[in-house]
C-alpha cells in the first residue's frame, strides 16, 4: 500500500453531554468524558443542542458532540 507522506486517518463518535447549567458545560462534559478513554483527540464539533423541560422550564442542557481523534494503527496490522 502506497502512503503519502504526512496523511492522516481519523475516527469519528458521537457522545451526548448535559449540563443542568448551560450547554457550554454540556460540551465540555462529554469531552471530558471521551478525554480519558481516547488519545489524540483533535476537533469537537456541537451537531445538535436540546434542552430537557419540566413543567415548561429547563432542567437539563444537553449536546450532542461529534469528536474526532487520530485512528492509530500498530504495525503488524497493516
Amino acid at each position: 500500500m502506497d502512503s503519502a507522506i504526512g496523511s492522516s486517518v481519523y475516527n469519528f463518535i458521537e457522545l451526548v453531554g448535559t449540563s443542568s447549567k448551560d450547554w457550554e458545560e454540556a460540551v465540555r462534559n462529554a469531552i471530558d468524558h471521551a478525554e480519558g478513554k481516547l488519545t489524540n483527540m483533535r476537533m469537537a464539533e456541537v451537531v445538535e443542542m436540546d434542552t430537557k423541560l419540566v413543567e415548561g422550564k429547563i432542567v437539563q442542557f444537553r449536546a450532542k458532540v461529534r469528536l474526532s481523534f487520530k485512528h492509530e494503527v500498530e504495525p503488524e496490522t497493516l
